[in-house]
């Protein structure tokens, strides 16, 4: 059986004041790369993840998309997302 999962999360720190991205791809329950919006660009955990971080790094396009993700994405749901 193999599975794959990605997931994107919101973390808020006093409101949206401060507001933390981040996308983890997991593979057989072994998270092999994740984009975290404070480190601004995607990190490899496991050799396959390595070699794909350095792809998605070498893209410019792609790493700015990911960190207007916390305008885009976050802050524009906060609302929706707080009780």
């Amino acid at each position: 059986v193999l599975q794959f999962f990605g997931t994107a999360e919101c973390h808020f720190i006093n409101g949206t004041e401060k507001v933390r991205y981040m996308q983890r791809y997991i593979h057989n329950r072994l998270q092999f790369l994740m984009f975290d919006s404070d480190v601004g660009h995607f990190v490899g955990f496991t050799p396959f993840g390595e070699r794909n971080a350095r792809r998605l790094n070498s893209d410019p396009v792609r790493l700015e998309r990911r960190r207007a993700e916390v305008d885009r994405f976050c802050r524009h749901n906060y609302e929706g997302i707080t009780p």
